[in-house]
């Protein structure tokens, strides 16, 4: 399919573009960081994967790329990030440009994921021209303060993993049922221990991990957990709970939020109890061209 000039121009950033009657989007650079980042932290759990890709890779990448919608007073209302082929939306309010988003989206050719917040996608999803290959909707909650009777739970045997601690973390994962679909390598988990976007806290018995809670996408705002788990010989001791509390109290004295996704609502009702509020539904939809 032939793509529109116009759609190249707008997409390559030349100049400024009004589309679907809102405000204006352009491609954000360098300059803007100051405005963009101060729109994200109104809700930096929420943009905890905007802001993760935008410190950790910028405005200007053959692989990121940043488009942000101003009103008439100039202020950035909505961001659009494309990372690879997956785009985020983010906006102030449930009003913005939905069809100017989609059209960025379908002039990119790479274009195959649309994830984000529900109340973002799914102003967008109308407005796209291809077939919905898979949708896929967790229960979104974060975590600013842990609650008081969290703080009571015993965390002495809970520790912070290092990168040396790579195979025994991956061996315990391995063993856990819900985990079997999942892809874990040693790679991958040393490399994200050693560059700082992830910790790993785990309680260790019989000479191995035995529970464990892990963040991801951490950035200087906010942070994903994601890896809570508990060998099935050890459950209901309440280990994952104390390893989830130790790495709540390490994040939130960094001024950090949390966040998580789950989709067992038995899951959510033990987050809940340390602390996580329910703050929407996160949506992961992939396309077929």
């Amino acid at each position: 399919m032939r793509v529109p000039s116009l759609f190249l121009l707008f997409y390559n950033g030349w100049k400024n573009k009004p589309f679907g009657g809102f405000g204006m989007i352009r491609r954000l650079e360098g300059r803007d960081h100051e405005e963009c980042l101060r729109l994200l932290k109104r809700e930096s759990a929420e943009n905890v994967f905007i802001i993760g890709d935008i410190e950790a890779y910028g405005y200007d990448q053959n692989f990121q790329q940043v488009w942000g919608e101003f009103n008439e007073q100039n202020e950035l209302m909505a961001v659009l990030l494309k990372y690879r082929e997956n785009y985020i939306p983010y906006a102030k309010t449930e009003e913005f440009d939905a069809r100017g988003f989609a059209q960025i989206m379908e002039a990119n050719g790479h274009f195959t994921f649309l994830s984000g917040l529900e109340r973002c996608t799914a102003k967008i999803e109308p407005y796209l021209p291809y077939k919905l290959k898979r949708r896929r909707t967790f229960y979104y909650a974060k975590c600013t303060a842990l609650n008081e009777d969290a703080k009571n739970i015993d965390t002495s045997e809970v520790r912070l993993a290092v990168p040396d601690d790579t195979k025994r973390l991956v061996d315990l994962l391995q063993a856990i049922p819900e985990f079997s679909d999942s892809i874990i390598s040693e790679e991958n988990k040393r490399e994200s221990l050693e560059s700082g976007v992830a910790r790993t806290f785990y309680i260790e018995r019989d000479d191995r991990f035995v529970s464990t809670a892990s963040t991801t996408a951490e950035n200087s705002l906010s942070a994903m957990v994601v890896g809570v788990a508990t060998h099935p010989d050890y459950k209901r001791q309440g280990m994952a709970s104390a390893c989830m509390v130790a790495l709540c109290e390490e994040l939130l004295g960094e001024g950090k939020e949390l966040c998580l996704f789950y989709d067992n609502p038995d899951a959510g009702t033990i987050y809940k109890k340390l602390g996580f509020e329910d703050i929407g539904f996160w949506i992961m939809n992939s396309y077929q061209h």
